[in-house]
């Protein structure tokens, strides 16, 4: 028989600027992230982590420092059990939800009892690793499967999107500066203090405890200046074919006239981060005299045309309601990653949501997006959220690269 799964507790790190020399973070080791996260849950709920049955993490660029199962190093680096286990996987931008939802999956089962699920992102870094030789694209340099499905970068495809949905550069606008106001209120505010936790370097000193990204002075005369930055991408050779994004849009979509509408300002900022969320069944955290947070409701996953790559969180969402018998009105709060604007944009716009409901301390425009890590921060965004407007249910969804989105709804307890 399946049973609950509880959130007993998340914790993040703040999300430093992910640009070696401007970041806070962008110094130190991937693991270092991930184990902070990690030393974070286990004081404050007095984990016995000889007695996890696993480690799930995220991460989308592992390679050098970012390799090596960076699940498993990171809660050795944490200084945990070595009876802990550790498995890192892939889902693209939406590793950190799936992470959750497979740790969830996994106590729901009853195959296991307490699992922490999570990922990590160091965007300064991934930058400097060298990509393989020849492999460009999101296909790896897979000619067929270039034949098969011709996928440009995912800014190109924000602004396909926007062209073929008629939504306009005011629109995106828009929304990248109302992100701006709201996160600029929650920080003011003190929103996101329960799981934001501070990050040290091995010698005991402060590297950063607050986001870095935002913007607050954001107006949106200054949005409206920005120059859009994908139409520079078109003429650029994909990889060693030399053919150029340009060519693999027009594979799929001959006679189109893109409308370049996404620039700095309303698309997600490239920081570094980490985030974890501590799951157990009721028997396990009831016996170590854990107060749940959450309930796991339901978990999906969607994907779609990878053409176009980022226009599953709708499909996610509409699909995770109807497993878990519920519609839009039954949400109380949503958290759609703002990978670009026009993303959150048609999210809105497809289910018919109140704005007011959506995104409600701002988004990845504002606040950042390392790019595993934020679906787990979005998870913990919401259930902070949740308690702290006395609300009961948040669904979580967001893009993820080859045209996939999965989703998650929790349920306050």
């Amino acid at each position: 028989m399946s049973r609950e799964a509880w959130i007993i507790d998340s914790a993040r790190t703040p999300r430093g600027i992910g640009k070696q020399g401007k970041g806070s973070l962008a110094h130190l080791h991937p693991q270092t992230l991930s184990s902070t996260v990690l030393k974070a849950l286990e004081q404050r709920n007095n984990i016995n982590t000889a007695e996890v049955d696993d480690v799930i993490w995220g991460c989308s660029s592992q390679k050098g420092k970012q390799g090596s199962c960076i699940a498993r190093m990171s809660l050795l680096d944490a200084g945990w059990s070595t009876a802990a286990s550790g498995v890192t996987l892939d889902r693209f931008c939406g590793s950190g939800i799936t992470s959750v939802n497979m740790a969830a999956a996994s106590v729901m089962a009853g195959m296991e009892d307490v699992v922490v699920a999570g990922g990590v992102e160091m965007m300064s870094y991934t930058p400097t690793v060298p990509p393989v030789e020849g492999a460009g694209g999101m296909d790896a340099g897979n000619l067929h499967l270039r034949e098969l499905h011709p996928q440009p970068h995912q800014g190109v495809c924000a602004d396909v999107i926007a062209t073929l949905e008629g939504v306009t550069r005011e629109q995106v606008d828009q929304l990248g500066y109302e992100s701006q106001m709201r996160a600029k209120a929650a920080i003011e505010e003190n929103r996101f203090a329960r799981s934001l936790v501070p990050v040290y370097d091995y010698d005991g000193n402060l590297c950063l405890d607050h986001d870095e990204f935002p913007r607050p002075q954001t107006t949106l005369e200054g949005l409206g200046q920005l120059k859009t930055v994908f139409e520079s991408f078109m003429g650029m050779p994909i990889d060693e074919t030399g053919e150029t994004f340009d060519q693999i849009v027009r594979r799929a979509y001959p006679d189109i006239k893109i409308n370049h509408v996404h620039h700095a300002g309303n698309s997600s900022g490239v920081v570094d981060g980490a985030a974890g969320v501590l799951l157990a069944s009721p028997e396990y955290a009831k016996a170590q005299g854990w107060k749940p947070r959450a309930r796991v409701v339901a978990m999906a996953n969607a994907a779609g045309s990878p053409e176009l790559m980022l226009n599953e969180p709708g499909p996610a969402a509409r699909k995770v309601l109807k497993k878990a018998g519920m519609t839009v009105d039954d949400i109380d709060l949503f958290e759609i990653n703002e990978a670009f604007a026009v993303v959150a944009y048609k999210f809105m716009r497809d289910l018919d949501l109140d704005p007011a409901k959506c995104n409600v301390n701002g988004g990845a425009i504002a606040l950042g997006h390392p790019i595993a890590a934020t679906g787990s921060i979005l998870i913990g965004t919401v259930i902070d959220e949740l308690e702290r407007r006395g609300l009961s249910t948040g669904l979580v969804t967001m893009c993820a690269a080859g045209g996939m989105a999965p989703a998650i709804i929790v349920e306050r307890i």
